[in-house]
């Protein structure tokens, strides 16, 4: 964690207002900023920038960098809770992209074989699982049983 001072400003505090909404999902910064202009709030896209990693250091929010073709999204945690401590995967959709956040102690299991096993340590906050989602894949078999 960053050992910069914690300023309390009106900036933060509706963005952590707005996250703290939205417990469990996935939101990039361009979405943060299409929210507050269609909402007319005023501020600024390198104020959002610069407050979500303020927000980040402070373990309010979680960062995750899915692929180089993704922008990065951002979940609440809750202060104090730190992407560290948060053991967490993702299945991301090779077909509609769509994300999606994944606690399965089966997962868990895994990561603590390959830990054991392999001397391996997995980063759960960095590890994807590619594939279809639900959607996409009823799409597919029903394009399938079609032919």
């Amino acid at each position: 964690m960053n050992s910069r001072p914690k300023y309390k400003t009106k900036q933060k505090e509706i963005l952590t207002e707005y996250f703290e909404s939205l417990p469990g999902v996935h939101i990039t910064a361009n979405d943060v900023c299409e929210y507050f202009k269609k909402n007319g709030t005023q501020i600024g896209q390198s104020t959002v920038y610069r407050q979500l990693e303020n927000l980040v250091d402070e373990g309010i929010i979680n960062k995750y960098i899915i692929d180089a073709n993704s922008p990065a999204c951002f979940e609440f945690t809750g202060e104090g809770i730190h992407a560290e401590k948060e053991i967490c995967f993702h299945c991301k959709c090779e077909k509609c992209g769509k994300l999606i956040h994944l606690h399965c102690d089966e997962i868990r299991e895994l990561q603590e074989h390959l830990e054991s096993k392999h001397n391996f340590k997995l980063n759960p906050l960095r590890t994807v699982f590619y594939g279809l989602c639900e959607g996409c894949c009823d799409a597919e078999n029903a394009i399938c049983r079609d032919n």
